[in-house]
């Protein structure tokens, strides 16, 4: 049996997204300006640097000059630059452009861009300032000290069966020993999961609430739309009480990225957003634009929305959360790549003074927080602090909430407003008193594979992929409970996951069962959010398993 190798580094960074390689390379820097010579080590657990990153994405570019401020700005992987933002309201077949846009919307002179194509060229950036970078390693566990305390992390073993059991090929994971680690993982890391329930770092916060987006890019005929014009929906096929909406962004070279975000605080457990999606791709206007043109890519990916009272606590001794991790997104923007970065680089100047102090308790890394207080970030998520709790409430309601939170600051009439997580705001089959979601766009959902696309066949433009012999990564914590979620909410997953992962197979006898294609899986992680009860557990697969994104 393969024996478990130790890695000994000063910095492990779990994750080469923006937030994890703006703290690597914003260290980097720093600890060279001290003289002091320490190793910084990325690990990535997709099969390479941007293969399982996806974001919209428009950004405000101001971050990246601070980030690397020697760069020339011609030399980022920057697409079109935002020339033309409208808001349009959909009815079923009609659009009403707004007049203006909501405070904090406006998109005017960011660029849109391929998150993934820019975390290579960060990555890149990065190696040349000595950092390594390790993509295709999946971080399993935390390692602990014997007082407890945040040691490093641990690989996943691979070479097992469906069982877990050693196979010829076993390899053991190999122990990465730091002296701080940073956790980089993006949206409700599985790592990042663990050591907030151990330390109890949510404590006095609201629960961590999400959407889910799904997103595809097309080649569609010149004239359809300009590259740097934008456009973003709300209404059509969301009804009030689901909170949420489009986007379609011109890009260069004849391409246009869309997308539908859904808030998962919905009610009706039968709720699909991908078929959302599809359907929404049929309204008129958007499918003037995507006529004639070819489907290039396909993902899906969950945001956390929860804003300032979802923060939790961001250090514990030997570590920080940076990026969606901690849940560093703006709304009602919802951007969070400057904010990723900016955390990065406030993680890397934290770090920095630890390593001057030889120091990494959590009494020094809390000027972690501190610094978080007195930046940008603060000042931009503060104000919003109640956003997207008022929306909870119904986009009716909400809306008079947010516009109270705007004249006061984002104080509103209420004080801080408190909300549930995802998975406690499902109904039950009984409980839900609306329209279920196949009723309401009955035909609608047959999709044509030409404008609209099944999950199997969006899968497959996401290029992902999972080795065959591996225990499973998707965790049903009881099967003989999860009868309850079958039988009360007719299993959930089945629907709200964009990528078929989750099926009920029904016998001869009526027996019904949860059968799991982890295969499609493209890690969005919504199944750990959103199923009941906590039904379901996501965990990292082998590392460079799952989708191999592009241009998203």
């Amino acid at each position: 049996m393969s024996r478990t190798d130790t890695v000994s580094t000063d910095v492990l960074v779990v994750g080469a997204g923006p937030s994890g390689l703006a703290t690597a390379i914003h260290l980097a820097d720093i600890l060279k300006k001290h003289g002091l010579e320490r190793r910084v080590l990325v690990v990535e657990k997709g099969a390479s640097v941007g293969s399982h990153i996806l974001s919209g994405a428009v950004i405000r570019t101001n971050v990246l000059k601070e980030l690397l401020p020697d760069t020339d700005f011609a030399e980022f992987p920057l697409d079109a630059k935002v020339r033309k933002d409208s808001l349009w309201l959909l009815s079923a077949t009609g659009r009403i452009q707004s007049p203006l846009h909501p405070p904090g919307m406006s998109n005017k002179g960011y660029y849109a861009a391929s998150l993934g194509q820019l975390c290579r060229f960060l990555a890149a950036k990065a190696e040349e300032k000595g950092v390594e970078i390790y993509p295709g390693f999946a971080v399993s566990e935390m390692l602990y000290d014997e007082n407890g305390k945040i040691c490093g992390a641990k690989t996943i073993d691979t070479g097992v069966d469906h069982h877990g059991k050693p196979l010829e090929n076993f390899q053991a994971g190999t122990k990465i020993e730091a002296k701080i680690t940073i956790l980089a993982e993006g949206t409700r890391g599985s790592l990042t999961k663990t050591v907030i329930e151990k330390f109890d770092l949510q404590k006095g916060k609201n629960p961590q609430v999400y959407s889910l987006g799904c997103k595809e890019i097309w080649s569609v005929p010149e004239g359809n739309i300009a590259a740097g014009e934008i456009y973003h929906t709300m209404g059509y096929p969301l009804n009030l009480q689901e909170f949420g909406g489009g986007f379609i962004y011109g890009l260069n070279n004849n391409r246009v990225a869309v997308g539908l975000v859904v808030g998962l605080d919905y009610a009706d457990p039968a709720f699909d957003v991908h078929a959302a999606f599809q359907v929404w791709k049929t309204h008129p206007k958007i499918a003037k634009i995507l006529q004639g043109g070819k489907l290039l890519e396909y993902g899906a990916k969950t945001l956390p929305e929860g804003g300032w009272y979802s923060l939790p606590k961001v250090y514990v001794d030997h570590a920080l959360i940076v990026g969606d991790s901690a849940g560093f997104l703006l709304m009602p923007a919802l951007k969070g790549v400057d904010l990723a970065i900016g955390s990065g680089m406030l993680a890397a100047e934290t770090a920095a003074e630890a390593f001057v102090k030889n120091d990494f308790s959590e009494k020094t890394l809390s000027v972690y927080e501190e610094k978080i207080n007195r930046s940008g970030i603060y000042k931009e998520m503060y104000p919003a602090r109640n956003f997207r709790q008022a929306f909870a409430k119904g986009m009716i309601k909400g809306g008079m909430m947010y516009v109270t939170q705007f004249i006061t600051g984002g104080a509103g009439f209420c004080g801080k407003v408190g909300v549930h997580t995802d998975a406690e705001a499902t109904k039950t089959l009984s409980g839900f008193k609306g329209k279920p979601f196949k009723k309401r766009f009955g035909e609608k959902l047959d999709f044509d594979k030409v404008l609209t696309f099944d999950k199997a066949t969006d899968v497959y433009y996401s290029g992902a992929q999972h080795d065959e012999e591996q225990v499973c990564h998707l965790r049903v914590s009881d099967p003989v409970t999860y009868r309850r979620n079958i039988e009360l909410y007719d299993a959930p997953c089945q629907y709200f996951c964009p990528a078929e992962v989750y099926e009920i197979h029904t016998n001869r006898d009526g027996h019904k069962e949860l059968r799991i294609h982890g295969e499609n899986c493209v890690h969005c992680k919504t199944c750990d959010i959103k199923e009941p009860g906590d039904a379901i557990t996501w965990t990292v697969p082998n590392g460079g398993n799952g989708p191999d994104y592009q241009n998203m």
